[in-house]
């Protein structure tokens, strides 16, 4: 059963955005935004009556833009800036994705400043309803006069050109015109322009990232908590005056989700005497570096909550004043600057679980057997997955290279300063990849070392989670294959399967509290 979502005026919540990414959704748009976007395209066929010249409508584009267009030529003028900035290049975006950008172009366009008609606002939201997803090449834009390659891609399809995800499968544009017994559409004046400019794909791309994030947020709580009780840590670090103190609100969440996930257990309770001082900084300062990471989580939200509902248009059409105002709204800074924060968030995740993961595999600091198999020597236990995870975190160290801080000049220096914030989006889907094998790699680790405490047990929680991942690996410490059972754990991590047993303990379905997100709009 498909979800439903009616756009208004407010745009689209955070959960909403979500669930349009996650799950099954039939979009529809308010009434009262079919008189919006009616009255905006009223102004720009006034502007036309009256021959005025304004850019995307009469002119050329870019550094074309003091050319004038004849009147006789301006549907043609629309048809070639679709054709002409259909140059992506590389694979297709994934369907969820692709899913994901066509609703946010439907929102950007249904806010009614952007001059185009509602029969193309209901092309499209027929395109999404019965689930013609437009194809979009991974690679080819720059973050800035919108993403034009990408959304040229999505309006191709409209005018039978490219190719377009259906049901898994990749199908042409013909064919999807041909299905929906659809003649190719005539775009009016200004109607190309709108639909390719917007920074709909970057902002796709980076809450995509953003909602697999929340995922390994707290798959990583979960492991860093069996990290702790493996090496028989101290939970001190997570007391709630402490946290108080530092005055950090991730931190102080995160502490608390700890000490849920850790109470009440009996591994706890057998060194509580114990003359053991501190543990290392990776398992005493958790709350303070995953504290860290929701707080940019939670920036990050905010700024692509708005990103998503924006007028990234240009020119602007006011239907209030009748004006049409050229602008830099299409500039992707703020998504850029959004992933770049992002990046650092999952880099520093990485991180620290494989110095926890370091320390499990050497006995002198975990008290257990080397690489936490049995008879070390004959055979090597975690030794290589752990080196697996060294070479994950150190690609990530790369990739968290700020993308913002790059920019190169294009059409003629007409467009001389860009934000490159779609492959600094992109890369976050890389480095989420790497990041999920990381933390499975910990909970394939954790889940080995606690055993070897028992009788002893940990918390309700924790072996509520570990007895629904152990069938996914082989118990027996001796020598087999990995590979199948971390990727088998790194789709438990990014599917979310582990991060629900921390999401259960303030009864929440998501990370974010939306309504205060949604606000901070």
């Amino acid at each position: 059963m498909k979800n439903s979502i009616t756009l208004t005026e407010s745009g689209l919540s955070l959960a909403e955005l979500r669930t349009i990414y996650f799950e099954p959704t039939a979009l529809h748009v308010a009434s009262s935004l079919k008189i919006a976007i009616e009255r905006s395209a009223a102004v720009v066929t006034q502007t036309m009556k009256e021959g005025k010249t304004v850019y995307g409508i009469n002119t050329g584009f870019g550094a074309l833009a003091s050319t004038r267009i004849e009147p006789d030529k301006l549907a043609e003028l629309q048809l070639n800036i679709i054709r002409s900035h259909k140059a992506g290049v590389g694979a297709y975006l994934d369907e969820k994705i692709c899913k994901l950008v066509l609703a946010l172009k439907i929102v950007g366009l249904s806010a009614g400043y952007s001059g185009v008609r509602w029969i193309l606002v209901e092309k499209l939201l027929e395109l999404f309803n019965r689930g013609f997803f437009p194809c979009l090449h991974a690679k080819g834009s720059v973050g800035a006069s919108g993403d034009l390659a990408p959304l040229a891609d999505l309006a191709g399809v409209l005018i039978g050109e490219g190719d377009a995800w259906f049901e898994g499968n990749i199908i042409s544009a013909h064919e999807v015109l041909k299905i929906i017994d659809w003649k190719p559409y005539v775009l009016g004046p200004k109607e190309g322009l709108s639909l390719i400019n917007g920074t709909q794909v970057s902002t796709g791309l980076a809450l995509a990232a953003l909602f697999k994030t929340e995922r390994l947020l707290g798959s990583t709580i979960v492991s860093g908590a069996l990290a702790i009780e493996a090496i028989k840590g101290s939970i001190s670090p997570f007391h709630p005056k402490i946290q108080e103190l530092r005055r950090q609100q991730g931190q102080q969440q995160i502490a608390t989700w700890s000490r849920e996930l850790l109470g009440h257990s009996s591994i706890s309770e057998s060194h509580r005497d114990c003359g053991k001082v501190q543990d290392p900084y990776s398992m005493r300062c958790q709350a303070v570096v995953m504290g860290t990471c929701l707080d940019t989580m939670n920036y990050v939200a905010s700024i692509l909550q708005r990103e998503a509902n924006a007028i990234t248009d240009n020119p602007i059409v006011i239907p209030e004043t009748g004006e049409v105002i050229s602008g830099g709204n299409f500039h992707a800074e703020p998504v850029a600057f959004a992933a770049d924060h992002l990046a650092l968030a999952i880099a520093e995740m990485t991180s620290i679980a494989e110095r926890r993961i370091a320390m499990l595999m050497d006995r002198h600091f975990s008290g257990l057997p080397s690489f936490l198999v049995t008879n070390s020597g004959l055979h090597s236990g975690l030794m290589i997955a752990h080196v697996t995870a060294a070479a994950m975190v150190s690609e990530n160290k790369s990739l968290s290279h700020p993308a913002s801080v790059d920019s190169i000049p294009t059409s003629a220096n007409q467009e001389d300063h860009v934000s490159m914030a779609t492959s600094g989006a992109r890369r976050l889907h890389e480095m989420l990849e790497n990041a999920g094998y990381v933390t499975a790699i910990e909970l394939l680790s954790t889940i080995r070392a606690v055993a070897f405490h028992l009788p002893l047990k940990t918390s309700e929680r924790l072996e509520k989670i570990m007895k629904q991942l152990s069938p996914l690996i082989q118990l027996d410490s001796s020598d087999h294959v990995l590979s199948p059972e971390i990727e088998a754990l790194q789709q438990a991590v990014l599917g979310g399967r582990v991060a629900t047993v921390v999401l259960e303990i303030d009864g929440k379905p998501n990370f974010h509290d939306c309504s205060q997100i949604g606000k901070s709009g």
